[in-house]
């Protein structure tokens, strides 16, 4: 089993993709997404310029396209936004992120970008839940604030570390979204990103929420770690995956949904894996209409 780390960061760091796939190699891990360096808009002392972040993130996946992913962070209300998207995605940005530290995700201006990613065929990786940044950020990450974003037709996200610690609201909120894409095939889909966040106290809880809610959830699971590209700490990967691994063999969660979780669901993320199935709408307070080893028909 292949599998794909979604969440890894390049802190402004010189590029050196042979050394960050030998890290991962030692962990189990294949490839995955780098996050270029923080945006001045976001950061203005650590910050770099929008052309400086793409040469750099587009150099760690540089002879490597097929297992390292490069991801443009962005803000948007940096200038000449709607302009970097387009050029970030004809030179080779395989999504974006963002990080809502000063405003709300349903802002007009934050919409009318995502509606312009949407339209590139991208996705958008989301921090969702509480920001350690040393500022009052976290009330713009709570993430009934996306509720909005079911209207952006064809927009893929993901909500970062499931939004802890209001992983109920985000499990709640990806109800939401799933019974929309079962009245209107076009609107927004939402993914998990399990990347830690919640604590290793907590992680118990959220896999079992995920997996027995009884929200059609094998397909929009995604593993990531949190780690850093320059530095990736292959023993501290191994442990949250040896961890993930005897909570879902407690669960009885099937091989077929854990390769979906590691590396499936984020081709098709990404764009590069058709969808070939039609979602569950779920069925609130009666019963669960989906369980783990369903098959679907």
């Amino acid at each position: 089993m292949k599998k794909f780390d979604l969440h890894i960061h390049a802190w402004n760091t010189v590029p050196d993709p042979e050394r960050l796939l030998a890290q991962m190699e030692r962990a189990g891990v294949y490839g995955g997404c780098v996050f270029s360096n923080r945006p001045k808009k976001l950061e203005p002392v650590k910050g770099t310029s929008f052309d400086e972040r793409l040469v750099e993130v587009l150099a760690w996946s540089d002879g490597y396209s097929d297992r390292l992913f490069p991801v443009v962070w962005i803000h948007p209300y940096e200038d000449g936004i709607i302009e970097h998207i387009h050029e970030a995605v004809e030179r080779g940005a395989a999504a974006f992120k963002i990080i809502c530290n000063d405003f709300y995700v349903c802002e007009d201006r934050s919409m009318e970008v995502l509606s312009e990613i949407a339209k590139c065929g991208k996705a958008v990786i989301f921090h969702s839940g509480i920001l350690w940044d040393g500022e009052a950020s976290s009330k713009y990450n709570r993430p009934l604030y996306w509720e909005p974003l079911v209207n952006i037709k064809g927009l893929r996200f993901s909500m970062g570390h499931c939004s802890w610690p209001w992983h109920d609201e985000c499990i709640a909120l990806y109800g939401k979204f799933l019974n929309a894409l079962t009245v209107k095939s076009d609107c927004a889909e939402m993914f998990f990103d399990i990347t830690p966040g919640t604590p290793s106290i907590y992680r118990e809880e959220l896999l079992r929420k995920l997996f027995m809610v009884g929200y059609d959830v094998p397909d929009n699971l995604m593993f990531g770690t949190d780690g850093s590209a320059n530095d990736y700490d292959s023993d501290w990967v191994s442990g949250w995956l040896e961890l993930d691994g005897k909570i879902m063999d407690g669960l009885d969660i099937p091989d077929g949904i854990r390769v979906k979780m590691y590396g499936e669901n984020l081709m098709r993320f990404l764009g590069s894996k058709e969808k070939d199935f039609v979602h569950i709408s779920p069925v609130c307070d009666r019963m669960r209409s989906w369980y783990p080893g369903m098959s679907r028909k």
